[in-house]
Order: C-alpha cells, then sequence, then structure tokens
C-alpha cells in the first residue's frame, strides 16, 4: 500500500456515522425510553443506552421511519401523552401507543449529541402534512404550528436541517407505494412548499430500496428527472445476510455496495448531463445493515402488541468484518456519499442491545462502527493498494486486504483502516507513508477471533478489540501483521 497526502478522495461528512430509530420493535419502547428503569432520567429516556450512543459519537439520527412513517400521522406524537391515540401501526402490525413522538425524540436526540434526520410521510398523506411538520419544527413563531409547538413545551425551534422526502416509494411493501412518475411529482411539489417554509433545509430524495429491485436504477432516473433541482441527495438502502453459511462470499458483499454506489453516482451524473445543470447530486445511504438472523423468528410474531421484540439480530464476528467493510466502502466514496445511517440503533438490528429494565451490551458490530467513527475524522485519502485476491461463489477477485485511510490534518494524526478477509492466513502489510514525515505508530487496534460464529451478551463479551497489534515503522515504511480474518486500526500522529 501507497499513502500520500496529494491523493486525496474528499472531505469526510461526519454524518456518514450517522444511524436510525424507527418505531419498531424494541428500539424507542424498551430500547431508548423506558420510563421504569434505574437509569432513567426524568423523560424516562435511558441513560445507559444513551451514554453508549454518546460512546459511538452519532452526528445524525434518521427518524422516526422507515417504513413505519409511510402511515404516521406527526399530530398523533406531540401535545398531552395523556390525550394521544393508540393506532394500528400497519407497517410492522403492532399497536403504537404515541407516548414518544417529535419533542420528546427532539429533546433526547440533543442530550445523546446528534442532529435529526427527519422524515416526512409520502405514503399515506403528502404536501400539506409536511409543510405543517416543518411548521412546526423550525418557524420561530407567530403561526398556527409554531405556536403549538410552544404550547407544547418547545419554545425554540428545532432547526432540523436535513429532511427525506418518504421512504422507499419503490417497494410493494410500502404504504402507499408509487410509480417513479407518482413519487417524483410529489416529492417536488412537496420540496418546493417546505422549501418556502424554511428555504436552509437539504432534501433527501427517496432512491431505490436496495439493488435487487426490478426497477433499479431507471427508478432513480425518473425521480431525479423530476426532482433533480429540489433536493440535494438520493438516499440508497442495502442490507446483507450469510444465510448459506458462506463466509468468502459473504465478506465480499462490500464490492455489491461499491457497485450500486458506482451505478447510483452514474445515474446523477446522467441527470445531471441531461439537464445540463451545474448542481452535483450527492448520496445518503440513510439504510445500511447485517440483516437476515432474526427473520424466522419475526415470521411467528403475534400482530398487534405494543413494542414487540422484533429484528433483533444477535451480531457474530463475521458479521461485524462486514460491517467494517461496508463502513470503508464509505469512505473511499466520500466525494459523494455525504450522510449513512446503520440501521438501526437500538435493539432493532442494532449495535446496541437492552434488556427489558435490565441490562445495556454491546453487539460485535459496535466495535468497528466506533473505531470509524471516533477515528474516520478528516480526509479520506486514496491508497493504492496491491492485494492478492481469491474468487467466492458470487464475486470474482476479490482483494484479501480491504482499507481505507483517513488524514486528520488539524491533530496530525493518520489513520488506516485494514480487513484481512482470508480466512485462514495472515496478511503482511507494508505501506509506505513516507510522505508523513514524522509521524510514529500510536496504537494498532484489533479486532479478531477464532470462532467466527462468536457473539456478544449480557453476561459475555466474547469479541472485543485489543490493543496488540504488530506493527512497526522504519525509515518511513509501515510493516503490519493482519491476523487472518481481522479488522485493524493503525494511528499514526506526528511526533
Amino acid at each position: 500500500m501507497i499513502v500520500d497526502k496529494a491523493f486525496r478522495i474528499a472531505e469526510v461528512d461526519k454524518r456518514i456515522y450517522g444511524s436510525f430509530i424507527e418505531h419498531l420493535g424494541r428500539a424507542v419502547y424498551g430500547g431508548i425510553y423506558d420510563p421504569s428503569h434505574a437509569s432513567a432520567d426524568e423523560s424516562g429516556f435511558r441513560n445507559d443506552v444513551k451514554q453508549l450512543i454518546q460512546e459511538l459519537q452519532v452526528p445524525i439520527i434518521r427518524y422516526p421511519g422507515g417504513n413505519f412513517v409511510s402511515g404516521y400521522n406527526w399530530e398523533d406524537g406531540v401535545g398531552p401523552v395523556a390525550s394521544r391515540p393508540k393506532r394500528l401501526e400497519l407497517a410492522w402490525k403492532t399497536v403504537e401507543p404515541n407516548e414518544v413522538g417529535t419533542n420528546e425524540f427532539m429533546k433526547w436526540a440533543k442530550e445523546a449529541g446528534s442532529e435529526v434526520m427527519m422524515a416526512v410521510n409520502l405514503g399515506t398523506r403528502g404536501i400539506d402534512a409536511a409543510r405543517n411538520l416543518i411548521e412546526y419544527c423550525n418557524h420561530p413563531g407567530n403561526s398556527y404550528y409554531s405556536d403549538l409547538r410552544k404550547q407544547h413545551g418547545a419554545n425554540d425551534p428545532y432547526n432540523i436541517k436535513t429532511w427525506c422526502l418518504g421512504n422507499e416509494m419503490d417497494g410493494p411493501w410500502q404504504i402507499g407505494h408509487k410509480t417513479a412518475d407518482e413519487y417524483g411529482r410529489l416529492a417536488l411539489e412537496t420540496a418546493k412548499a417546505m422549501r418556502q417554509v424554511d428555504s436552509s433545509i437539504e432534501l433527501v430524495a427517496c432512491g431505490s430500496s436496495n439493488t435487487g429491485m426490478p426497477t433499479f436504477p431507471e427508478w432513480e432516473a425518473t425521480t431525479l428527472d423530476h426532482t433533480y433541482e429540489a433536493v440535494d441527495y438520493i438516499s440508497l438502502h442495502q442490507y446483507y445476510g450469510n444465510p448459506t453459511n458462506n463466509t468468502a462470499d459473504y465478506l465480499a458483499r462490500s464490492m455489491d455496495m461499491d457497485h450500486f454506489i458506482h451505478t447510483v453516482i452514474s445515474t446523477c451524473d446522467y441527470i445531471k448531463a441531461k439537464k445540463r445543470s451545474k448542481k452535483t447530486m450527492n448520496l445518503s445511504f440513510d439504510e445500511w445493515n447485517v440483516w437476515y438472523h432474526s427473520n424466522e423468528a419475526d415470521s411467528k410474531m403475534d400482530p398487534w402488541s405494543i413494542a414487540p421484540p422484533q429484528l433483533e439480530d444477535v451480531y457474530n464476528f463475521e458479521d461485524a468484518l462486514l460491517v467494517g467493510s461496508m463502513l470503508l466502502t464509505f469512505l473511499r466514496h466520500a466525494d459523494r456519499v455525504k450522510m449513512a445511517c446503520l440501521a438501526q440503533l437500538v435493539n432493532v438490528i442494532a449495535p446496541i442491545m437492552t434488556e427489558d429494565g435490565g441490562r445495556v451490551w454491546k453487539q460485535t458490530i459496535f466495535y468497528p462502527y466506533m473505531h470509524t467513527s471516533t477515528f474516520g475524522r478528516g480526509v479520506s485519502l486514496k491508497p493504492v493498494v496491491d492485494s492478492p485476491k481469491y474468487d467466492a461463489s458470487d464475486y470474482t477477485d476479490v482483494p484479501y486486504l480491504d482499507s481505507a485511510v483517513v488524514y486528520d490534518e488539524e491533530n496530525e494524526y493518520l489513520t488506516i483502516f485494514a480487513l484481512n478477509r482470508h480466512l485462514s492466513e495472515s496478511l503482511d502489510l507494508n505501506c509506505d507513508v513516507r510522505s508523513f514525515e514524522g509521524y510514529q505508530i500510536e496504537e494498532h487496534i484489533v479486532l479478531e477471533n477464532d470462532d467466527l460464529k462468536a457473539v456478544n451478551t449480557a453476561d459475555e463479551e466474547k469479541v472485543a478489540p485489543h490493543r496488540g497489534g504488530q506493527s512497526q515503522l522504519d525509515n518511513g515504511i509501515l510493516t503490519a501483521r493482519l491476523a487472518k480474518a481481522s479488522w485493524n486500526v493503525i494511528r499514526l500522529r506526528k511526533a
């Protein structure tokens, strides 16, 4: 590997380390919110959960959905809690009690250190509800909805910057599913109305729900044909799993993500050329993760209960490796991927798990997420890499070394993220860092485990990082031993 200061991709937008909380399963009720818990604050939110979220340094959280938002009336979640209605929640076949709504979540997010990416309902609703919600949230006062917010105890506007125009509207499973033309027209008119209320906002249009959609990437082209000048981002969603227990193939799935990003960028740039526009469309990868472990359990769930366990994937060590690889993919596309949301944050396909009324713990995927969020701030550099490769059942020429590099010029740190995909052999990394004269190795963090299926529980943390990585620096050449199937963070700092 060659790393040089001059090989700049782009400044990393910290929002690529965002996450997602939906009114789904135990994400809210029993997750971030549990008034009966010993650690609950005066508003009913768990401080022990909040502390782990602060440890992750989550810059932005998408809310309130997700499939949930396409049937959500935001007015149900404001005003006196005792008078809020309980609603049948059609997306996940539960009952939504509406104990937590806009004001409660905004207060909690501020305490957690996160901004909010708010989604509006373009499934069962549309322009009118969206313009009223942004007036409620962002307008300073002297109007019906801004004054209503003040009556509800929030005197100052929230000034939410980032808004999603619906969720996965290409999906037949979505309440209010639309064709690309139907969605594009509605998104355009909604965007226009919302910007009239607050011209400073950023807007995200719905892209394809995954690469396997039959309308991909035509959906993006048609949607952007309507909305290109009215929005700032197009969304991408993708989940991966390993149901066939083929780990070599599974760890290569970030190559599919890379192809997904390239295809969407190409489509955006085609519409830019078609419209003779000077504007460049950026990407918001606002749902991504591993999701497959809980499918069988979810298929047996009884409908119409409040906050049942749903989508509670128990993540193993190989899942952590793939999550790390997906994060590296975002860093290598820092010039166009400006936001990303790990879906989700607590209990629901999440890095953080809780017991109802009990303990909280870190899943295996917590660690690569924490490492990149903490150390991956600065400029993404393009490493020149020569790595041995392998062929898997669905992918060919898969590099054993997956990597990304971030240079924090202000604090004089260089961080090399390196994933060894080889399942049985270590890799010897030789890295030329001569352009970083005077730098020394500060630490080499390793996440490794001989058992690819090892999991963490409330009783035992089997998968946790250590700082015993083997690396040396001599005359500008870094050499490191990357253990088999391992996640590595090598940090250099100017002496």
